[in-house]
């Protein structure tokens, strides 16, 4: 495998390959590098997605020669290379999502189908895969047996025995998967970090059929990498977004261009751990937590990223591009990573000294009071904190009790009502919508009454019967609201909705009138 030097990298990476026209259409959830046979040389597996249609093939690639091809049924949604035993000598398996199946090869020959069970609503309807990943079993050994973790289209993330293919586990997430990191052991400890089509990240965990935490991002995640104990999360919004394993937000850049494609740049041997993040504008970027460390520009945009081990060359990077093309570069062994290179230094201002005031006498005298009567400050403070939240529970349950509020608190009766006002004046249009919160019951027998002053307003017909409610829909009740006054000045409106067998209404609102602009220009 030849290597020049490449260029717009800063020379930390050496071009080993390019082949434009290589036909390669994959991403990086279904490529992997794997020792297939055993001679400690290493191939690049990769899930072909062919034409859309048809054309799909599992490749196998040797230096820079396509070595073997397996015609795939269906589109692959995720590849991993996973060891099922402990027969010599350690040969990997290749495990392909498809569908609603997982195709396991061995010695590159077809060795095993599984196939996901069948939903309880329809017998004639399976589910599909949507991603892969692998669970060492009971020991965290590189050639440790490991565990397929498959997420499905009916938002359940399975795990299965390594030689029996039988489900171990079953979780279920409120969304479907779209891609997931796994980590830990099976029989030990391990977490399952998801992230789904509703825009969220859940964690799964051990003895936990479902997610433990939940990430709520502001935008859908393009991209999921673990590093270390933490995540990188790459979104549509162009952001790159760091998270401990428990959820807390860490950081948050903008980058350039939107994110393509992501994947981890482990290199124990350098003690390197950094995230490769692939950009729409022909450029990868390698991020160590938030700080830029290099800059690789390409030919076409990235579509799929793959480091680690090839052939013999642990620190080699392979990339597939937009076009069908594929590039190998390999790190150069005296390459050195120094956040500063890519990344602009502080401001000159924080290195000026502020010219901070000395303390005054005032300032040491308060700090000397709080010193000595600090327990007494605390114990005054946590008094008036309880006499605040006292009062505000007061607050809360005599506005419940006369139902003042825009929620009913009847178990029987549940409703919730807001009101919109439109208009300038002196004619607006008062919009009242009500629910039904119940869960099946429906709501009958209610009216609607306007309490107001006649010197201000005028409403048609103040006093209206409400027909029945279904739960869950929307009722708009509208009127029309007259101003009659032309002193340029507001009240408040109060609607009650009463139900015929109760004295009291269920519940209030206080509408806060505008001022009639219509009159006060006249």
């Amino acid at each position: 495998m030849s290597s020049v030097d490449s260029s717009g990298d800063g020379g930390k990476w050496l071009d080993a390959h390019y082949d434009p026209v290589a036909g390669l259409y994959t991403f990086s959830s279904c490529i992997d590098l794997a020792d297939l046979s055993g001679d400690r040389e290493s191939r690049l597996v990769v899930g072909d997605l062919g034409t859309g249609s048809s054309g799909m093939k599992l490749k196998v690639y040797r230096g820079t020669a396509l070595i073997s091809e397996n015609s795939l049924l269906d589109l692959p949604a995720g590849l991993v290379a996973f060891f099922m035993d402990l027969h010599e000598p350690r040969i990997p398996a290749v495990a392909v999502a498809s569908g609603p199946c997982i195709y396991v090869y061995k010695n590159l020959r077809p060795y095993f189908k599984f196939t996901l069970p069948s939903l309880d609503i329809n017998p004639l309807e399976q589910t599909v895969i949507t991603c892969i990943g692998t669970l060492k079993k009971s020991t965290a050994d590189e050639d440790g047996i490991s565990c397929l973790v498959i997420g499905t289209e009916n938002s359940n993330v399975f795990i299965l025995d390594p030689e029996a293919f039988t489900i171990l586990c079953k979780m279920s997430l409120p969304a479907v998967p779209t891609m997931m990191d796994v980590t830990g052991q099976f029989d030990v400890e391990f977490r399952i970090t998801v992230a789904c089509r509703n825009g969220s990240i859940y964690i799964l965990r051990r003895e936990s059929e479902k997610p433990k935490y939940c990430i709520e991002l502001s935008s859908h995640p393009v991209g999921l990498v673990r590093v270390g104990k933490n995540m990188v999360v790459g979104c549509t919004d162009e952001s790159l977004q760091g998270f401990t394993q428990k959820g807390k937000k860490l950081w948050k850049i903008i980058l350039p261009a939107p994110v393509t494609t992501m994947a981890a740049m482990d290199l124990p041997t350098r003690g390197l751990q950094a995230v490769l993040v692939g950009l729409a504008n022909c450029q990868v970027h390698l991020y160590r937590d938030k700080n830029l460390l290099s800059t690789i520009k390409t030919p076409d945009t990235v579509t799929s990223i793959c480091f680690g081990r090839y052939g013999r060359e642990d620190g080699t990077l392979i990339m597939t591009t937009k076009g069908g093309g594929i590039m190998v570069k390999i790190l150069k062994r005296t390459a050195v990573f120094d956040a500063m290179d890519s990344t602009p230094g502080p401001p000159l201002a924080q290195s000026v000294r502020l010219n901070v005031p000395k303390k005054t006498k005032l300032y040491v005298d308060q700090t000397l009071r709080e010193r000595e009567n600090g327990l007494a400050m605390h114990r005054a403070f946590h008094m008036d904190l309880s006499r605040t939240r006292v009062a505000a529970a007061r607050a809360y349950v005599k506005a419940l009790e006369s139902s003042l509020t825009p929620m009913s608190s009847s178990l029987s009766k549940p409703l919730k009502m807001n009101a919109v006002v439109q208009g300038l004046g002196p004619s607006f249009k008062l919009t009242l919508n009500i629910q039904n919160t119940a869960s099946c019951r429906p709501i009958m027998n209610l009216a609607i009454n306007f309490l107001y002053d006649n010197n201000l307003y005028r409403i048609r017909n103040p006093y209206r019967k409400i027909p029945l409610l279904v739960p869950g829909l929307i009722y708009p009740v509208e009127t029309f609201v007259e101003c009659t006054s032309d002193k340029g000045i507001s009240d408040i409106i109060k609607v009650f909705v009463l139900h015929e067998e109760k004295s009291s209404p269920l519940l209030t609102a206080h509408i806060n009138m505008p001022v009639s602009e219509g009159l006060v220009l006249s």
